[in-house]
Formats: C-alpha cells, structure tokens, sequence
C-alpha cells in the first residue's frame, strides 16, 4: 500500500532510538541501535546515522511507502534554526559544532528537521502521546538529567537560539550540589535519577544502594521500607520544588513528566502533586500533571512531527 512516511530518530549517549511513522502518527516500524559514543567521534556517528536512514530508505521501499522528510532528535542544546549542535556534553564527544541537518540532508535528499531531545520527545507527547489535548503545556523528562520544553500552539518554544527549555538548570539552592553544567544547586542534580541515588546516599542509605538501582529503591518504598519511602518522598517535593517554579512563572495548562521515573506512576505522581498542591498559590492550582505515555517512542515521533511540518511548511525549524 502506497503511503506518505516520515523517518525519525533520537540520539541519545547509550541508544539511538529510531522508527517509521506515517502522517496520522501510525508508528509503522521502530529499532533501537547502539550509539557506541565513545568510538570514533563524530564522523562515526554520522556513519550510523547515513545507515539507519538507508535501512529505513530499504525498508520503505519494500514496502511500497514513499519517505517525504527525516526528523532528528538529539542530546545536546540544539540551534534548531541554523540545524547544527550548538553545544554537547561529553556524553557524545566531538558533536559540538557538527551541522547535522545539512549532512543528513545531503545525504538523504530529504527535508529534515533537527531538535533538541526533549523538544521532540514534547513533540511525540503532544502529536500522539499525553499532552495531545493541550496546546499548550510543560514537558519535564526526568533521566540521567532533567530535559524540558514548553509547548505553545503545538510548537516548542525554542528561544533566542533554540536552546529553551533547560529547566534543569534553574537553581533551586543556593550552594547546593555541583552540576556538571558548571553551577551549584541546579535542579537536575536533586530531580533527576542520578539525583535520587545521590538522595539516597546523603539519607544514610549508601551501604544499602550499592548494587541496586532506583528501581530497586522504589520496589523497597512501596514494600514499607521507612527510609527508602522517606527519599522518595524528599524526592518527589524536590520534583515538585522546580515545577513550582515554572508553574508560577509560565502559568501552563498542564504538565507531561516522562523519563524513567514516571514508570512508577501513580506511586509516585500522587506525591508531586500533593506537594505542588500545598507550594502554588492557589490561583496556579488548577493543572493537570500526568505521566508522559509513549516511552522511547517518544522522541523519534516528536522529530517525524517537526520534520512533516516542515516539509509541509517549508518552514525553517
């Protein structure tokens, strides 16, 4: 059957999440391939990446779909506008600089829209995911680092240079841990999962957690254990702290949390929004706050959407 598709793909430093999904937000096919970041830099990665879009390019072909645009998600702060990395850590080496729109487009021939991961694990959410029935609202993805985007009329909100959205580095307090960002008490070192554990540890808890994963931590919380639920429960108002923040100075109409925390779901959304309940000025209480639903699915998709608007718009996103 003859069909419009859109490839996708979300770089991220362990994974490269990539899939096929047509204009109705169908995910037809999806893989995941090792980044294998520290191996070859740069060119070895744009190598990767030329050879999912030729798997894809193969996979379309047989059966009978035609590609129209590629959408790129990436780690990293993105300038979205000019389509090349602006800054990336040392999680992927020598990405920094690399104009990864106009390679990709060279060597595909396909329109391609470039974001930062957590804009277009947005995207994902707001085309086809948790946040579709809002026009506007926050993403939060809570990981090895807090990642986010304000949506507004279904778009992200990119900034000056694209590089909107890093909420995890607003510091919630004054002297507080060091952030490999180069600040002090950045909300992503006490909302993040690398946080949680750090959490953990601090409460008395590190001859317990050597060996186990937040995972673990969480399973101990809900089995009754007094000390693993009271981290979780400082964790959950630290969570809760930085969203009070963008709640008071951004006024959304919701708020989508994903990352791998939100797999424990209500256990632990009902303590974020007990506590925002009781730090919000009651004029600001009246949001929705749910859990983001397409998982790893999230980020290709959401880079398919900007990728088809702009095939569609011509537009420079």
């Amino acid at each position: 059957m003859n069909q419009n598709v859109i490839f996708g793909m979300d770089i991220g430093g362990t994974n490269i999440k990539s899939g096929i999904i047509d204009a109705q937000g169908n995910i037809l096919h999806t893989e995941n391939t090792p980044t294998e970041a520290h191996t070859g830099g740069a060119d070895s990665r744009l190598s990767k990446l030329f050879a999912i879009a030729e798997r894809q390019s193969q996979i379309a072909k047989e059966r009978g779909w035609t590609p129209v645009a590629l959408g790129v998600g990436t780690a990293g702060y993105v300038n979205a506008r000019e389509g090349r990395i602006g800054y990336a850590t040392s999680n992927l080496p020598g990405w920094t600089g690399v104009p990864l729109r106009a390679e990709m487009e060279r060597h595909t021939g396909l329109p391609v829209a470039l974001a930062n991961d957590a804009h277009a694990f947005a995207m994902g959410e707001a085309w086809i995911g948790a946040g579709r029935e809002w026009d506007e609202f926050i993403c939060i993805t809570l990981g090895t680092g807090v990642g986010g985007c304000l949506v507004v009329d279904g778009q992200p909100y990119y900034g000056r240079d694209g590089y909107g959205g890093g909420f995890g580095h607003m510091v919630i307090q004054h002297g507080g841990a060091a952030c490999n960002c180069g600040l002090s008490g950045c909300w992503e070192q006490y909302a993040s999962v690398t946080g949680l554990m750090r959490l953990a540890k601090e409460q008395g808890m590190e001859s317990a957690m050597l060996g186990h994963s937040a995972k673990t931590l969480f399973e101990w919380a809900r089995q009754g254990h007094e000390q693993a639920a009271a981290v979780i429960h400082l964790y959950a108002e630290y969570v809760a702290l930085g969203l009070t923040n963008l709640v008071h100075a951004l006024n959304p109409k919701a708020i989508v949390i994903g990352g791998a925390v939100t797999a424990q779901g209500d256990f632990l959304l009902d303590q974020i929004r007990a506590h925002i309940s009781r730090q919000v000025m009651p004029a600001y209480d009246n949001m929705k706050i749910v859990a983001a639903t397409l998982g790893e699915h999230a980020g290709f998709a959401g880079a398919a959407r900007l990728a088809l608007k702009r095939a569609q718009q011509g537009a420079d996103l």
